[in-house]
């Protein structure tokens, strides 16, 4: 028998607490790397190349405070701007849904197009879109979700604004981080409205990322002390602000995934503590057999590091696949686009799995060094 085989038999003896221990790591460490990639994804939003380059400009005592479309004339002259649009969040549920997880945005067509230069044209025609005032212009990943194709009708009832839109989609759009908005013509909106003469944002360009702290300082000087001050910033910062409305999204994970490491440790000990407690008088027999201690410590943390690595493949290898394979959108009714269990967190899974087979061996193994031969040997008398 080699040391390998005896250490697997030892490790096996009751298979079905071995069962349990592996299957109690697995879930751990595939609910840990679950919650850190979400984590992650909560917290570092997905950008694009072209989205450092972009520019959101809000009313500066509250978002939900309109621009004067005025300020249109004073935005496109500021040195650095190479275009800008209304963009208007309109929030209508579309169909008959309580809910619904893409949003809509009020733009002009001609300026927008200069703003989304990552985006390409998949169906349809652009040029249409701008033509017919009643059309929209839509995501690819909406347009697979719900069957849509070009011609179809799009009803959304109003929510923020008394109003409901009925659009025909003319144009269709991937290859930005966000293949789901919907965008229509900001004069449609205004006509339904009334022509209010105002607008939710401004959307701009900058000619260079070099440039882009210079055109939100301009930005702000340019309406600092008027009846509408704006409040600039890049589109990831805008980002970053809405999930701060979430609250401490990093506290709140980070102290469940201790409690899930946590509730692993003292599971693991308690086995790995039952398993070599009745080996005792076994772990003497070897002692005398003239076995080091540093032997015997190695023949227990083989057994637990075993273990451990076992769970942590089955685990972190699960939850690798079930988030690659699944429809993500689908699952979470639209509420992340991505959820990528990234190299980096599957080594901090793995890792936590390495460092837990260590701690679960080293109470026993201190158990078994202080054990006498002749203690060990009436333990199990």
């Amino acid at each position: 028998m080699t040391f390998a085989s005896f250490i697997a038999k030892n490790a096996l003896r009751n298979k079905r607490r071995a069962l349990l221990t592996v299957v109690s790591v697995a879930v751990s460490c595939g609910l840990l790397v679950t919650l850190l990639t979400l984590q992650r994804e909560l917290t570092v939003p997905p950008e694009s190349e072209a989205a450092s380059l972009r520019v959101i400009a809000r009313n500066k005592v509250s978002l939900a405070q309109p621009l004067p479309a005025k300020q249109l004339s004073v935005v496109e002259k500021i040195p650095g701007v190479v275009a800008v649009s209304p963009f208007t969040y309109f929030g209508g549920n579309f169909r008959d849904e309580t809910v619904t997880s893409f949003a809509q945005f009020a733009v002009d067509p001609a300026r927008f197009r200069d703003l989304i230069v990552e985006g390409k044209i998949a169906d349809g025609s652009y040029d249409d879109f701008i033509k017919d005032r009643t059309s929209c212009f839509v995501g690819a990943d909406t347009m697979k979700r719900y069957g849509l194709k070009i011609g179809d009708k799009m009803r959304f009832t109003g929510t923020f604004y008394p109003v409901d839109l009925d659009l025909k989609i003319l144009a269709v759009f991937q290859g930005t981080v966000d293949d789901r908005g919907v965008f229509f013509h900001h004069k449609l909106l205004d006509e339904l409205m009334g022509n209010p003469g105002t607008v939710g944002t401004w959307y701009l360009r900058v000619a260079s990322a070099d440039v882009a702290n210079d055109v939100i300082a301009r930005v702000d000087k340019a309406f600092e002390n008027s009846s509408a001050e704006v409040r600039a910033e890049t589109e990831r910062a805008f980002q970053m602000g809405f999930i701060s409305m979430l609250g401490n999204v990093k506290m709140l994970i980070g102290s469940i995934s201790a409690v899930v490491v946590f509730t692993l440790v003292l599971v693991t000990v308690s086995t790995m503590s039952m398993a070599i407690r009745e080996r005792f008088r076994e772990l003497a027999v070897l002692k005398a057999l003239g076995f080091k201690r540093t032997e015997l410590f190695g023949f227990i943390l083989a057994e637990s590091f075993g273990l451990a690595a076992l769970g942590a493949w089955v685990g972190i290898g699960g939850s690798w696949a079930f988030w690659t394979l699944i429809d993500l959108q689908k699952l979470t009714n639209g509420f992340l686009l991505y959820f990528e269990v990234t190299p980096r967190i599957m080594a901090t899974g793995a890792t936590v799995a390495a460092l837990l087979g260590i701690v679960s061996a080293i109470g026993p193994a201190l158990a078994v060094a202080r054990t006498s031969v002749v203690e060990g040997l009436k333990t199990l008398d």
